[in-house]
């Protein structure tokens, strides 16, 4: 089971389970596509700044 945390402007963001598998399932696909990334993955931090 995924667990996704999301923040924006430092306040939690609540996911249903639909969501948060949509989100880890985007970035598991991205990083597959990626070289020099274990197959075997524990934590995933991912930040985006604008």
């Amino acid at each position: 089971m995924e667990n996704v945390k999301l923040e924006v402007n430092d306040k939690e963001i609540a996911l249903n389970e639909i969501m948060s598998n949509v989100i880890s399932n985007i970035v598991e696909g991205f990083l597959d596509a990626l070289n020099d990334i274990p197959e075997v993955r524990k934590k995933i931090n991912l930040e985006i700044t604008f």
